[in-house]
C-alpha cells in the first residue's frame, strides 16, 4: 500500500499538469482573440487563476520534496520542481506573446472598421480608448508577469540554498564518520592488544605456579625421604 505522503505527491503532480494544461489553453484562446479587449481582459483575468493555482502546487510539490526521508526521492522531486518551474516560465512568455498578438488584431480590426466609412471622429475617439485600455491591459498583464517571474527567480534561489545546506550537512556526516571509523579502528586495536597481553599474564602464572608446586614437591621430598 502506497504511503500517504506518495499519494499526495501523485495528485499534487496531476493538479500540476492539469493547470498546466489549462493555461496553455486559455493562452492558445488569446492567440487566437481578436476582440472584444472584454473578451481579452476576461481571458487575462483567467490565465491569472490558473497560473496562481499552477504556482501554489508547485510550491505544495517542493515543500513535498523538501520532507522525504530518502535523499535520492528528495532530489529526484526538486528537479521535477526545477522543470515545473521553467515550463511556468515558458507559459509567462507564451502569455505575454500571444497579448501581442491579440493587441495587433485588435488594431487591425479597428482600422478595417475604420476604412468601411464610420464616422471618423467617433472612430478615432473610440480607437484610442480602445487602444488605451488594452494597452493598459497588457502592461498590467506584463508588470503581472515580472512579479511571477522574480518570485520563481527567488523560490529558485531559495530551493539552491537548500540543496547546498542539504550537500553541507551530508559531508559533515560523511566527516562524522570517517572520525568514528578511526575511533572503532583505534578501540579494536587495543582490545587485540589486551587479549594478547592477557594470554601473556596466564602463562606466565602458570609457569610460577608450576615452579611453585615443584619447589613444594622437591621440599616435602627432602623431608620425607632425606635418604632418595
Amino acid at each position: 500500500m502506497a504511503a500517504p505522503q506518495d499519494v499526495h505527491v501523485r495528485i499534487c503532480n496531476q493538479e500540476i499538469v492539469k493547470f498546466d494544461l489549462e493555461v496553455k489553453a486559455l493562452i492558445q484562446d488569446i492567440r487566437n482573440c481578436s476582440g472584444p479587449l472584454s473578451a481579452l481582459t476576461e481571458l487575462n483575468t483567467k490565465v491569472k487563476e490558473k497560473i496562481q493555482q499552477l504556482r501554489h502546487r508547485v510550491q505544495e510539490l517542493e515543500q513535498l520534496a523538501k520532507e522525504q526521508d530518502k535523499e535520492s526521492e528528495k532530489q529526484f522531486l526538486l528537479q521535477e520542481v526545477e522543470n515545473h518551474k521553467k515550463q511556468m516560465l515558458s507559459n509567462q512568455t507564451s502569455w505575454r506573446k500571444a497579448n501581442l498578438t491579440c493587441k495587433i488584431a485588435i488594431d487591425n480590426l479597428e482600422k478595417a472598421e475604420l476604412l468601411q466609412g464610420r464616422d471618423p471622429l467617433r472612430q478615432r475617439k473610440t480607437t484610442k480608448e480602445s487602444l488605451a485600455q488594452t494597452s493598459s491591459a497588457i502592461t498590467e498583464s506584463l508588470m503581472g508577469i515580472s512579479r511571477m517571474m522574480s518570485q520563481q527567480v527567488q523560490q529558485s534561489e531559495e530551493a539552491m540554498h537548500s540543496l547546498v545546506n542539504s550537500s553541507r550537512t551530508i559531508l559533515d556526516a560523511n566527516e562524522e564518520f570517517k572520525s568514528m571509523s578511526g575511533t572503532i579502528q583505534l578501540g579494536r586495536k587495543l582490545i587485540t592488544k589486551y587479549n594478547r597481553r592477557e594470554l601473556t599474564d596466564k602463562l606466565l602464572i602458570f609457569l610460577a605456579l608450576a615452579l611453585f608446586l615443584a619447589t613444594v614437591l622437591y621440599i616435602v621430598k627432602k623431608r620425607l625421604f632425606p635418604f632418595l
